[in-house]
């Protein structure tokens, strides 16, 4: 009975979080004119007592005079003190803000925030869907720490504007302590490693745009596991597993299929993004996560087999995020499906590269049986994380782009998919929305696909298809619920032939009931009449 009684309590502590904890939203006004440029985080961990205490700087710039600067940080912590511009200012903490109150306003321009805070950090209940601070083990008893925050934000753990539509555009500096013995990985590149008596400092600098939940670092027994690589376009990029010291000896086999899953995504989506780091993955006591230049495993080293070589699919996947999150990353979380439904299509990529177009047909037709289709991809604007995520933004999202592939042809599609994961317009800074994704593919493809987007990704149909036999061997064939023209495979008498449907009846001879749309490249219900 106790333990039934700790998980109730366990879970409706969570459930109070979640309810607080969420990241984005419509913007707050006294945020809104604030553009973050840089995050400074120096944390002191303590594995013994599950805390962590230190400053955070943020170095921003205001588009307007403000005597008000307001920071998002979850009420786990106490703030110390609070400093701008070098002032100690007087500020008030409460419901997860921060409401710094200036003696005198700000005018538009630079300045520097530094934030003093220490405390528990809260601890994930179900890693990395919830957010929080992971604090276990390895099995030789030395302290493995990771921290997830993809939903509930960087606030889970310092100081930040905790908005998807402001990344730090100069990147961030971590300069973490932890007992001696221990390594922190982190984003970027390690300026130095420094250990005094019994306690070790990494500092990790990345001068990229970096989005707030990959701003952290994970602490372990590590031994770092390093190779050269060759990116797609010739630069040399390192390589870094920091895999715990006990499953050393998997790194370079692990490496091995890391490298081909990289080749494999460079050749759909361009060269690797932040080739003036690295490229590395960090063991994790949770399974995964996607964190610009220093992603997630805790798959355990489970691997199947495709094109007869072993693979590992979270690690694909994660890695994936690389293109879509952290470089094409949505200004608002209702655009989730743009990093979730894309690097997942991307997943399917792998199994066309290496098992053939027949194989990957097969893995569609199974992720179209998978949608739910209970809401839609795309909910609205201005949405929380924990609002809009559900399955469908894997599953539909990349059935979607499936559908978008036949409708507009691999000759279009393949380069146009390219195309915008290296763009200035649409990567790094610049942020994206779905409605900037369909305009890129309309100009592409030089169609209106606009009436699909909307249908497929704002709405919870399946194309309505109606085949109704009119004489002995011939039939008519329309849409049902969609008002523009579509291109539809049609089997008939043994044959595969595309035709545009619509509202229009077309008329088909066959002597066999036609198959709408055979190989599925289309959610969709067909009425025979």
């Amino acid at each position: 009975m106790k333990y039934l009684y700790f998980f109730i309590c366990l879970f409706l502590s969570a459930s109070i979080f979640a309810q607080k904890n969420k990241s984005g939203g419509l913007l707050k006004p006294e945020q809104a004119l604030m553009d973050i440029r840089h995050y400074t985080v120096a944390l002191e961990v303590k594995p013994v007592t599950q805390s962590i205490n230190g400053y955070t700087e943020i170095d921003l710039i205001t588009s307007k005079s403000t005597d008000v600067l307001l920071f998002d940080l979850v009420e786990s912590f106490t703030i110390g003190k609070v400093w701008v511009n070098g002032k100690e200012e007087l500020f008030r903490f409460d419901n997860e803000l921060i409401r710094i109150s200036l003696a005198s306003p700000l005018v538009p321009g630079k300045a520097k925030v530094k934030i003093q805070y220490g405390g528990k950090p809260i601890i994930a209940s179900r890693p990395p869907w919830s957010g929080g601070f992971t604090w276990a083990a390895d099995t030789t008893g030395a302290s493995w720490v990771s921290i997830t925050c993809q939903s509930q934000g960087a606030k889970m753990y310092f100081p930040c504007k905790d908005h998807p539509s402001d990344e730090p555009n100069e990147g961030a500096d971590l300069i973490i302590t932890v007992p001696k013995g221990l390594v922190v990985a982190g984003p970027g590149l390690l300026q130095s490693q420094v250990t005094k008596k019994d306690k070790s400092t990494f500092h990790w600098k990345t001068n990229y745009t970096i989005n707030n939940y990959s701003i952290l670092f994970n602490v372990g027994r590590f031994k770092v596991v390093s190779r050269n690589y060759t990116t797609i376009d010739g630069h040399t990029v390192p390589m870094q597993f920091y895999v715990l010291e006990e499953h050393a000896d998997k790194a370079e086999k692990h490496l091995d299929i890391f490298e081909r899953i990289v080749r494999t995504q460079e050749k759909y989506f361009g060269e690797y993004p932040w080739i003036k780091e690295k490229i590395a993955i960090c063991e994790t006591p949770h399974l995964g996560m996607e964190h610009q230049t220093m992603n997630a495993y805790g798959n355990k080293f489970r691997y199947t087999m495709v094109g007869g070589k072993e693979f590992d699919w979270l690690m694909h996947h994660e890695f994936g995020h690389e293109w879509w999150g952290n470089k094409v990353t949505g200004i608002d979380w209702a655009d989730m499906w743009i990093q979730e439904g894309i690097c997942s299509f991307g997943d399917a990529m792998y199994t066309l590269e290496h098992e053939g177009e027949e194989a990957y047909l097969k893995r569609m037709e199974r992720t179209g049986r998978a949608t739910q289709n209970k809401l839609p991809v795309v909910l609205g604007e201005h949405m929380n994380a924990d609002t809009v995520y559900h399955g469908d933004i894997y599953s539909k999202g990349a059935f979607f782009m499936h559908t978008l592939r036949y409708v507009i042809g691999d000759d279009i599609f393949f380069p146009a998919l390219k195309k915008i994961a290296t763009s200035p317009e649409y990567t790094y800074d610049n942020l994206v929305n779905t409605n900037n994704v369909e305009t890129f593919f309309s100009r592409e493809s030089k169609q209106n696909l606009k009436p699909l987007f909307d249908f497929y990704l704002r709405t919870t149909k399946k194309l309505e298809v109606d085949v109704k036999r009119t004489g002995d061997e011939e039939y008519q064939i329309t849409t049902l619920n969609y008002a523009d023209t579509l291109p539809i495979d049609i089997q008939s008498d043994g044959q595969i032939e595309r035709k545009m449907i619509s509202s229009i009846p077309i008329k088909v001879k066959s002597k066999t009931t036609p198959v709408i749309d055979p190989k599925t490249y289309y959610l969709k219900r067909v009425i025979y009449e």
